[in-house]
């Protein structure tokens, strides 16, 4: 066996398509594990350069006011969802969706979805990262390496005489195309292994990675054999083997995700953001009583300190931003459950095609995909409610301004954290 590993490895080295092959997938690997290195880090450089402004901007802020509502009105707060060690390999819905905020104590859905306007949806094609490399790019490489090991030994005319020497088709193909099987992994995953090094990326995340990628590679291989028995041309059979690699990879996620698309209609973010600034911006047209009313029958804890005059007061203007968010809840929520409903979708079409349960696979580990993308809402909702919490006493009680005390209110801290 080891000496027909290495009869094979050398032909291989003589082959100069293969070593092409081999030579851009390692060339393609290095660049998609750079660009994922370069955009989390970019990223969390990000991250820490508000983390600190914020803090310096909200003082500022505090610092110029005279009373609760105003110093509640004008702070700022940083909300944020840092990458993972293992980010880097699958950037997922981070491309797609916001994860990061600086939320005030105003309606917080319009400042939600105020960077998010657009349907949830999966993209066919997104950011070139190595998740999209394993999946998508490297069975059609892999293809490239194998689709004429039988077909060109056939027209070369040694197909025959070849099988008469081994005794049988296993000793000839196994070796053959395990060897190339086990070059492009090697020249897919040493790259990758290395900057989950750099990232600190743990290593069982990185053991469950590299075991979905082979098991994937394993499926085409496993295609592009039975294909390859065809007794045809070459040529033929790279048709046929692109044309199954184009409806498994491509074609059948588009129609999957056009499928899901119409079987699980979701709001836009827009509407969303309409109808809270809607609710709003109406509060200032009708009675304070009519914006009190719904306040205090989600917040009864307030209800003896109720009563507003005339005048504008700081409690009523939070009220009737409260109440903005809670006519906004339903379509909120609405829009929620409909992208949880299309990414559980999504993941059983993905069942379907080897690419997309590889990238799924990859976001999941990465902390990069939908459900990620949502919880990090959720947070930002909690944290808001937070806020709430602890402005509301000093809001409706009013006691004594003294800014040192909102040195006491809630900072974010991720979950991831």
């Amino acid at each position: 066996m080891i000496a027909a590993v290495l009869r094979e490895t050398r032909f291989m080295l003589r082959d100069r398509a293969a070593i092409v092959w081999l030579a851009l997938t390692f060339a393609l690997s290095v660049a998609a594990v750079s660009f994922g290195i370069a955009e989390v880090r970019e990223q969390r450089a990000t991250i820490a350069v508000l983390i600190e402004e914020d803090a310096a901007d909200r003082a500022n802020a505090i610092a110029g006011q005279s009373d609760w509502g105003g110093a509640a009105y004008y702070a700022f707060h940083l909300t944020y969802a840092p990458p993972s060690e293992f980010a880097f390999a699958a950037l997922g819905q981070r491309d797609a969706s916001p994860w990061l905020h600086r939320v005030r104590m105003l309606a917080l859905e319009g400042q939600i979805h105020e960077a998010d306007t657009r349907n949830a949806d999966f993209g066919l094609v997104g950011r070139f990262d190595f998740a999209f490399l394993a999946a998508t790019v490297a069975p059609l490489l892999l293809i490239l390496l194998l689709y004429d090991l039988r077909g060109g030994e056939r027209v070369a005319g040694r197909h025959d005489r070849l099988l008469a020497t081994a005794g049988r088709e296993r000793a000839v193909w196994g070796p053959r195309a395990g060897v190339r099987f086990a070059a492009l992994a090697l020249a897919l995953l040493v790259p990758f292994w290395g900057g989950a090094a750099i990232e600190g990326a743990g290593a069982g995340v990185v053991a469950r990675a590299s075991a979905m990628v082979l098991a994937m590679l394993g499926v085409w291989w496993l295609i592009a054999d039975r294909i390859g028995r065809i007794n045809t041309a070459p040529a033929t059979i790279l048709t046929v083997l692109i044309g199954v690699w184009l409806s498994l990879s491509l074609l059948l996620p588009a129609l999957s995700g056009a499928v899901i698309d119409a079987r699980h209609p979701v709001p836009d973010g827009g509407d969303i953001l309409l109808l809270q600034r809607e609710s709003v911006n109406g509060a200032w047209d009708i009675p304070k009583e009519a914006t009190m009313q719904p306040f205090l029958e989600s917040h009864p804890q307030w209800a003896e300190y109720g009563d507003v005059g005339p005048a504008f007061s700081w409690k009523w203007y939070f009220a009737f931003q409260q109440v903005g968010d809670q006519t906004a809840e339903p379509l909120s929520q609405q829009y929620r459950a409909g992208r949880l409903a299309r990414d559980a979708a999504a993941g059983r079409a993905a069942l379907f095609s080897p690419a997309s349960l590889v990238e799924r696979y990859f976001q999941h580990l990465a902390g990069t995909d939908a459900a990620a993308m949502i919880a990090y809402e959720d947070e930002v909702r909690a944290y808001h409610a937070r806020l709430r919490a602890f402005h509301y006493p000093l809001l409706f009680r009013d006691p004594p301004y003294d800014p040192a005390l909102l040195e006491m209110a809630p900072a974010f801290t991720p979950a991831s954290e």
